[in-house]
C-alpha cells in the first residue's frame, strides 16, 4: 500500500511522472525541470538532478538521490526514494512533498 500511495502521490506534483513501484522497496520518478533551473544548476556546476535534491532536502528535510549517480540518458532528470518509512508516517512524507 506504501509503494502504491507514493507513486500516486509523486504523479499529482508538477513535472514528477512515476511509474507504479512494483516490487521494490524503491521509486525513480522523472521530473521535468524549468530551462531556468538547468541553467542555475550549471552555473553552480552541479547536475540539475543535484540542486532539486538538495533543494528538497533544505526545503522540506526529505532526502532523496539524484538519479545522475545511477547513469540517467543525458538530458533527463530523476531523483531515487525508498518507500521504507511506516505507513502510518507516509502520509506525512507525502505533505512535505506537496
Amino acid at each position: 500500500r506504501r509503494a502504491e500511495r507514493l507513486s500516486s502521490a509523486l504523479n499529482t506534483l508538477e513535472g514528477v511522472s512515476c511509474n507504479t513501484i512494483d516490487g521494490a522497496m524503491y521509486a525513480f520518478p522523472t521530473i521535468t525541470l524549468p530551462e531556468k533551473a538547468i541553467l542555475e544548476a550549471q552555473s553552480r556546476k552541479i547536475e540539475p538532478d543535484a540542486m532539486y535534491a538538495m533543494e528538497l532536502l533544505e526545503n522540506t528535510g526529505i532526502v532523496v538521490v539524484p538519479g545522475s549517480g545511477f547513469g540517467q540518458v543525458s538530458g533527463t532528470y530523476h531523483f531515487r526514494t525508498t518507500i521504507l518509512p511506516p505507513e502510518d508516517k507516509i502520509e506525512n512524507v507525502i505533505s512535505r512533498l506537496k
